[in-house]
């Protein structure tokens, strides 16, 4: 039972799984109730217009997303927004630092971002897994 366990994907899917519904929730949450320095403050800061619009629809995007990606329900569909959030990061707030500062320093702040976008790219390839709702609702019908 063990080895079989092991031999599944689960494991390698299950734990990325949770680490990015965790993130993008609680990251969304942020966005509300730390609404200057990440959510619509933010938004201002790096240019948006309508900030607080923007701030809250991504907030919500996040949130529900998250949840979906952290139980595995509809992941690979949930794993896209949350690519277009970190494209629109990179965008907004890495890109011009590559621009002002060079290559070393946008790496030093895209590390995490970079990390969390390929893990969201093996979302998408790999779905959830056999420990998530998807499996368990749709089998390998993914």
């Amino acid at each position: 039972m063990v080895n079989r366990w092991l031999l599944t994907s689960t494991v390698p899917t299950l734990i990325p799984r949770i680490i990015v519904g965790l993130v993008f929730l609680s990251e969304g949450i942020q966005k509300f109730t730390f609404a200057d320095s990440v959510g619509a403050g933010r938004f201002a800061k790096i240019g948006f217009e309508n900030a607080e619009f923007w701030a809250g629809f991504t907030g919500c995007f996040e949130i529900v997303c998250g949840l979906l990606v952290l139980f595995g329900l509809f992941t690979r569909l949930a794993a896209l927004p949350l690519l277009v959030v970190m494209i629109v990061a990179f965008i907004t707030t890495k890109y011009p630092t590559l621009v002002k500062q060079g290559f070393f320093p946008m790496a030093h702040e895209y590390r995490t971002d970079f990390a969390m976008t390929l893990l969201l790219l093996m979302l998408v390839r790999y779905g959830g897994g056999r420990l998530s709702l998807d499996h368990r609702w749709f089998g390998d019908k993914q």
